[in-house]
């Protein structure tokens, strides 16, 4: 089969079967592994918008392939593939290696196809990766689905020119163009974000289960995501998603939402098939109170299977919670508080209240039926001292004994790691908010990513803390943590000793590699390769218990019976857009953008 776009996404380091990188605990609180091999839902979204049209696109997710076998042959599945383009996502800068390095291969294997390069990242550094002999475009900003069609509409003609496609970088023989991000949607209701839709179909499609599957363990622990809207309400100073960085990097000066009714259908959708957890990413607050009363009405009328979890930026009173109980009969909340210092929150931006006022919101949401809650605190924000860090561990015991020591409450640490956000207002102004920075260009990350540890692989450090004493502090933060989900008993001796080792390994082999990297290089890879088996074990949850993070679900999937028809209808709906559109350039030229 002969595709017109395949994407692909690459591992973080794309040599991290060979290589030993002790990431330690930069990925402990997201689902994915060290590798980040979870790609951005704009994937699906892309991929569903272009099949509309008649397009072929398929999703292999490189990353989780060489996750999942030791044995996973890229070149030789890549060589196979027959496409007229590929893209390749670049929206986390954790990727800056392994993308560049995934392109460098793909160009090698297919030298006449064009590559495509997209995501914030990408947005952020596309003078320099146009500069690659081996990237053809780059696609910039946060909604690209209808410039994607545009591009590949151009890309079915030799002799053509792109300078009339919004928001593209691109490259013709020497001539090298930056056209202005003037296309910049206020609705998101057209797109399906993230495209389950297409998905699902695609495993039916073109009968591969394992390269659309979005991160390693999703068989097992199927939970899904839905997004509220493109842009921020927020200003966080350590956030590339913030108020200031959309409008920076994507020319976004307001929040694109997708409507109540559009949310709403995607829950019934995604319970056709999954019966685990549904994450609503971004605080629903930001549409407005109209908005978050029309997404629970809604909610009330519909027979709700699944659990949601809620994301909150700020304070939220009683009434709030009452209406989540209301409308929806499993659900829960994560907060990312940061720090327990009411001044540095206030600087950084998020839960910019007192600390009385965080109790409350939690309070709240115990009254009121919330089944679990996940509050993170961060080593490295802006202001934050060594010894700030540590009294985070005292502000959880404070918590826990002002909800009347409540187990439904889950404290986590992690360090801002391994880079600062490009456009965040601490990249741009590192200065002003008491950073210093040792990474500037792309090639600088993509270089620190490859650092045999992660204190190495850390991009700044602060006026209050260095490298050394921001490892510490996390470690020694998490130490704490883990004594005081032992005094309550909330985590068992079997989970807190596990965690105390791996802590305690972690702080040895910090300082063992450290020695190493003394050594001359020849001595070094030789003698890194004898600590590799040790440190990938260290790699995954090294300050947490395993399962910490998941949320208690009975049911993974729907019935078979429910998966099946959800199978043959996106099978069905993908005839009839054959049959209905008869599909051609010239009728495909007329999507229309509105910015």
């Amino acid at each position: 089969m002969k595709y017109d776009l395949v994407l692909l996404h690459a591992p973080s380091v794309y040599d991290f079967r060979e290589n030993a990188l002790l990431a330690g605990p930069i990925s402990d609180v997201v689902p994915s592994s060290p590798v980040f091999e979870m790609y951005p839902i704009g994937l699906t979204s892309i991929a569903d918008y272009l099949e509309r049209y008649g397009l072929k696109v398929k999703i292999i997710n490189i990353a989780n392939r060489m996750l999942m076998n030791q044995n996973f042959d890229v070149e030789k599945k890549l060589k196979k593939i027959k496409a007229r383009a590929f893209g390749i996502d670049l929206h986390w800068l954790p990727h800056a290696h392994g993308s560049i390095e995934l392109a460098k291969i793909v160009k090698r294997l297919h030298p006449d196809t064009p590559i495509i390069f997209g995501g914030l990242s990408s947005t952020y550094f596309h003078k320099e990766l146009i500069q690659y002999p081996f990237i053809d475009f780059v696609m910039r900003g946060d909604s690209t689905e209808k410039l994607m069609l545009l591009l590949m509409n151009k890309l079915e003609f030799e002799d053509t020119h792109y300078v009339d496609i919004p928001n593209l970088t691109w490259k013709k023989g020497e001539e090298i163009g930056y056209n202005p991000i003037t296309y910049v949607p206020k609705d998101l209701d057209e797109f399906d974000i993230p495209g389950y839709r297409y998905t699902i179909r695609s495993v039916f499609k073109y009968k591969n289960f394992l390269d659309p599957l979005p991160y390693n363990g999703w068989l097992q622990y199927p939970n899904t995501a839905l997004l509220t809207a493109r842009g921020c309400s927020q200003n966080c100073l350590i956030c590339g998603g913030s108020r200031d960085a959309y409008e920076q990097n994507c020319n976004r000066n307001g929040l694109a939402l997708r409507s109540p009714a559009k949310l709403v259908e995607d829950i019934q959708f995604v319970q056709r098939f999954s019966r685990a957890p549904i994450f609503i990413i971004h605080d629903i607050r930001q549409g407005g109170v109209e908005y978050v009363n029309e997404f629970f009405h809604l909610l009330k009328n519909i027979k709700l299977k699944n659990e949601l979890v809620f994301e909150l930026f700020q304070y939220a009173d009683e009434q709030f919670f009452e209406q989540i109980n209301e409308a929806v009969p499993k659900y829960s909340i994560e907060i990312t508080l940061e720090t327990h210092d009411e001044k540095l929150r206030r600087l950084n931006g998020k839960f910019n209240c007192t600390n009385q006022k965080v109790i409350d919101t939690l309070n709240f949401a115990l009254k009121h039926g919330c089944k679990k809650i996940d509050l993170f605190f961060m080593v490295g924000v802006p202001g934050q001292t060594y010894e700030s860090t540590l009294q985070n561990i005292d502000f959880c015991e404070t918590i826990h004994l002002a909800c009347q020591k409540d187990p439904r409450i889950f404290y986590f640490v992690a360090p801002l790691a391994p880079f600062l956000d490009p456009a965040s207002p601490a990249f741009e102004n590192p200065e002003l908010y008491g950073y210093k920075k040792f990474c500037h260009t792309l090639e600088d990350h993509r270089k620190a990513i490859t650092q045999p540890s992660w204190k190495h692989m850390l991009s700044y450090e602060t006026k209050y803390m260095t490298r050394d004493e921001i490892v510490k502090a996390t470690y020694d933060a998490a130490k704490l943590l883990n004594d005081f989900k032992m005094k309550y008993y909330l985590i068992d001796k079997e989970t807190f000793f596990d965690i105390e080792e791996k802590i305690n390994k972690s702080m040895d082999y910090i300082e063992r590699i450290d020695r190493l990297l003394a050594l001359p290089p020849s001595l070094q890879t030789t003698e890194l390769e004898k600590i590799k088996k040790e440190i990938q074990e260290l790699n995954r949850y090294s300050i947490c218990g395993k399962n910490e993070l998941k949320w208690e679900v009975k049911k993974n999937y729907a019935n078979i019976f429910s998966l099946a028809l959800v199978g043959l209808e996106q099978l069905y709906e993908d005839y009839s857009i054959k049959i209905k559109r008869q599909i051609s350039p010239s009728n495909r030229d007329q999507v229309k953008l509105d910015s």
